[in-house]
Parts: structure tokens; C-alpha cells; sequence
């Protein structure tokens, strides 16, 4: 694939990162990273399979606060490329999207990720469909914010070892899907009346078995801690619980499952190389977008991000 005209690569061929083989074949996938090429794009890595399954929406993965997104697209690659499917790894950096994890504050991550999404499109890297949505740590925080402000674009969603969550109930946002006071926008309120169909997406939470200390990221004040839990844990249990609380008094049949990775803290490469995580993320099974659930088109979703 020639990059997007959008676009310009980083890495030239000979300095792009080894690739994976099996027994000795062709790579299973190509690693770029593409750079957008005005001043307030969103960068990605992006793992490209050596054969696509058409049915197979892209797989976005969300980095956490230390920006490791090509380990995202390099951790994931493999097994999705046996499925035939596409990774697409954004990278937020630090001084446009300071606060990317909710999603809608300063630089509106949400709108950026539209862009990007809308860009691949057109110049045929992905098809019109929705997208398999994955994060960890802050990532997880965005994708679970992100899929409950627009359930129509994920057709898949894991959340892994999020520090802190949206939960379904009145607190204020970002802590719940409450207005908050001196807000300009009540952003929890537009989630809670998308709540039904947020639902309905197949939820996959995920959490390292010694992910039990708290630390800065996991912000620890007396009301959260009641709320949500003290440790990632303790926290990833909770709101499963509150996810499938919310599912039985809607007379909703969820999919919605807890998964804790064994022998795993808060790493990323641990968690998929040793806990399993590759494989909650990109199962054996070929992906296919879920049953009934509108397809926009992401120069759609984009425009009503941006008018909002």
C-alpha cells in the first residue's frame, strides 16, 4: 500500500521494525507509521495483514498515558492479521490532547479520531463499516467514554486496566453520566441517553491479577474510592458489575464479560504476551461486524463530532 495522500510515512522501508514469520513464510502483516500531514492531524501506526478479510472492521487501539502506540500496533499485529484484520494505532500526543481519556476535552480526541478514520477511508485503507475498539490503561478510559458517546461506530469493545471509569449512574461526569456543575455541555447526559445501545455492544473488561496498587493514575479520593473501588482491580469488577446492573433493568441481554489476566500488573506487553490479552482483543474467530447495528459512514460520524 502506497501511504494516503494525507499522509507521509515516517520510517523509510529499510528502518521499519522486524516482522514477525511462521515457519519460515512472508511476514504476515506490514508495520507503517503515518504522519498526517497538516498541523492538526493525528499521527498512527498502523499494522497492515497480507490478507484482508472484507468482513473484518478495523481493530483501534488505544495507547495509555505513556503514548506507546506502536507497541499497540506491534503487540496486536499478529494475531490480527490471522484474522485479516487491520490495526490502526493513533497516536495522542501529549501537548494537542493533554486530557485524550475524556474523550471531549481540550483538543477533542473524539474529532480527531473521526479524521483520521475518515482519511483511511477515503483513500481505501478501510471500508465503510464500524470499528473493534480496544484500549488499555488511559486508552481504556477513552475507548469506554468513546463507545458510550457513539455506540453506533463499535461494533466490539475491551477495556483493559482502565485507572478509573464512567459509571452508569448519576455521579457527575466524567464519573458517572451526571451533569456536572458549571459545565458548558452536559456530556454525561448525552452518554446516559445512549446507555441502551451502549449495552448492547459486545464489552470485553480486562484487568491484570496484580494490578492492586493504587497510584496516582487511578485518582484515589474517598468519593471515587466508594464509588468505583481502590485499586484497577477492584474497579474493573465493579463497573462489569454496574454495566451488567444496568443491562438486567433494561431487560437487555448483554455481552459483557470480566477477564483477569493471571500473573499480570499494569504492563501492557505482560498482559498480552503472558495474561492473554491478544487474544480477548483479537479472538481465533474472524471478526464480523455486529448484527443490526448502523453502519455510518465516518465522514458522518465526523460531521456531527464536529458540530458538536
Amino acid at each position: 500500500m502506497a501511504p494516503p495522500a494525507a499522509f507521509a510515512t515516517v520510517l523509510p522501508p529499510a528502518d521499519r521494525p522486524a516482522l514477525p514469520t511462521a515457519g519460515g513464510l512472508a511476514p504476515a502483516f506490514r508495520l507503517e507509521h503515518l504522519r498526517f500531514a497538516g498541523k492538526a492531524g493525528l499521527d498512527c501506526w498502523i499494522a497492515l495483514p497480507e490478507t484482508r478479510a472484507k468482513a473484518a472492521p478495523p481493530l483501534v487501539a488505544i495507547h495509555g498515558i505513556r503514548r506507546g502506540a506502536r507497541d499497540q500496533a506491534t503487540l496486536l499485529a499478529r494475531r490480527a492479521a490471522a484474522r485479516g484484520q487491520i490495526v490502526i494505532a493513533p497516536l495522542f500526543e501529549q501537548d494537542r490532547w493533554p486530557r485524550y481519556q475524556q474523550v471531549v476535552k481540550k483538543g477533542r480526541a473524539d474529532r480527531a479520531l473521526f479524521t483520521l478514520l475518515a482519511l483511511l477511508q477515503e483513500t481505501g485503507v478501510i471500508e465503510e463499516q464500524s470499528i473493534e475498539l480496544c484500549g488499555f490503561s488511559g486508552g481504556a478510559q477513552f475507548a469506554h467514554r468513546f463507545a458510550m458517546l457513539y455506540p453506533d461506530q463499535v461494533a466490539r469493545l475491551t477495556v483493559a486496566s482502565a485507572g478509573w471509569y464512567s459509571f452508569p449512574d448519576a455521579a457527575p461526569f466524567p464519573y458517572g453520566l451526571g451533569a456536572k456543575d458549571g459545565a458548558k455541555r452536559d456530556w454525561g447526559g448525552e452518554m446516559a441517553r445512549n446507555i441502551d445501545r451502549f449495552l448492547r455492544i459486545p464489552i470485553n473488561v480486562a484487568v491484570g491479577s496484580r494490578d492492586s496498587t493504587p497510584d496516582a493514575n487511578t485518582r484515589s479520593t474517598d468519593d471515587i474510592n466508594a464509588q468505583q473501588g481502590r485499586t484497577r482491580l477492584a474497579r474493573a469488577a465493579n463497573w462489569t458489575e454496574a454495566l451488567k446492573q444496568a443491562a438486567r433493568e433494561r431487560n437487555i441481554d448483554a455481552d459483557i464479560t470480566l477477564s483477569i489476566l493471571p500473573g499480570c500488573g499494569h504492563d501492557f506487553r505482560q498482559c498480552v504476551e503472558k495474561g492473554g490479552l491478544g487474544r480477548i482483543i483479537a479472538p481465533d474467530h474472524t471478526p464480523k461486524c455486529a448484527p443490526n447495528r448502523t453502519q455510518a459512514a465516518y465522514s458522518m460520524s465526523h460531521d456531527a463530532a464536529v458540530a458538536a
